[in-house]
C-alpha cells in the first residue's frame, strides 16, 4: 500500500445489483492504511427494501443525504460501474464537500443518456427484463456473472457473488441525469479502468474521454474490487495522492 501522508475520507458507491459488500475488501485495506471509509448500498438493494416507485433520483438523493447525515467533507467519491450515475449526481450537488470523483470501471454519464441507452444490446436486455418482472427490476443471472462480470475468476467466487446480488430497480437503469460531467463543473476527477474489463457498456476510454482524460489502467477485470482488492485499493490511493 502507498504510504499515508494524510488521512482521506473515501465514500464508495457500488455498481448495479451490488451493495456495500462489494467494496468491503477494498474498504478494509483503506481502513488498515489509516483512512476513513464509508461504503453505501443504494435504496432497493438490501433485503427488506421495497423497489416500488424507486427512481434514479432516489439513489442520488440517498448519497447526498448520507454525506450530509455523516457530515463528511473533503470526500474522495468513488464509484464502480453503474454507480457512476449516483456518484455524478451527488458530487455536483455537494461540490463543496467533494475533493475528487474517481470512476473505477464506471459509467461517466452523458447528459440525458441512461444506462440502458449507452449500448443498444444492453438496452434491449434491460428493457426486456423490466417488462418481464412483476416489480419492474433487472435480475442478474449467474451465467452473466460467469461470462461477463467475472470471467476466469474461481467458480466459488462467482457462485458467492451470484448469491449476494439483488435485482436492480429498473428506473435506475433507464433514467438519465441532466447534468454536465463533473470536470466541466470544475471538480477534480480520475478514471481507473480494469485492464481486462469487457463488461462496460462502451469502451472505458470513451467514458474517460467524457472527463477530458485518458484512463489509468489497473489490474483485473470488472469485479477486481473483489478478486484483487489490494491492487484496487493501491490504485485509489495513488489516484488521490
Amino acid at each position: 500500500m502507498a504510504a499515508v501522508t494524510n488521512s482521506r475520507t473515501f465514500v464508495l458507491i457500488p455498481g448495479a445489483w451490488l451493495g456495500a459488500w462489494s467494496w468491503h475488501p477494498v474498504a478494509r485495506r483503506l481502513r488498515e492504511d489509516g483512512h476513513q471509509v464509508v461504503a453505501l448500498t443504494m435504496p432497493g438493494l438490501s433485503y427488506g427494501d421495497s423497489v416500488k416507485g424507486l427512481r434514479l433520483a432516489d439513489a442520488v438523493d440517498f448519497v447526498v443525504s448520507e454525506i450530509d447525515r455523516r457530515d463528511l467533507n473533503d470526500i474522495m467519491l468513488v464509484s464502480h460501474s453503474w454507480g457512476g450515475y449516483p456518484a455524478t449526481g451527488a458530487a455536483l450537488r455537494r461540490a463543496d464537500r467533494v475533493a475528487k470523483v474517481i470512476y473505477y470501471s464506471a459509467v461517466v454519464p452523458a447528459r440525458g443518456v441512461g444506462m440502458a441507452d449507452e449500448n443498444a444490446a444492453y438496452g434491449e436486455i434491460i428493457r426486456a427484463s423490466i417488462a418481464g418482472t412483476p416489480d419492474g427490476t433487472v435480475p442478474l443471472a449467474v451465467d452473466a456473472i460467469r461470462a461477463g462480470l467475472m470471467p476466469g475468476e474461481p467458480p466459488e467466487l462467482q457462485e458467492l457473488v451470484a448469491g449476494l446480488v439483488l435485482p436492480q430497480p429498473g428506473a435506475y437503469m433507464t433514467e438519465a441525469l441532466d447534468v454536465p460531467a463533473v470536470t466541466e463543473a470544475g471538480l477534480s476527477a480520475a478514471y481507473l479502468l480494469g485492464a481486462d474489463d469487457k463488461s462496460l457498456a462502451r469502451p472505458g476510454e470513451e467514458f474517460a474521454g467524457r472527463l477530458g482524460q485518458e484512463p489509468v489502467i489497473v489490474p483485473g477485470a470488472h469485479m477486481a474490487l473483489l478478486s484483487r482488492p489490494a491492487d484496487i485499493a493501491e490504485a485509489l490511493l495513488v489516484a488521490v495522492a
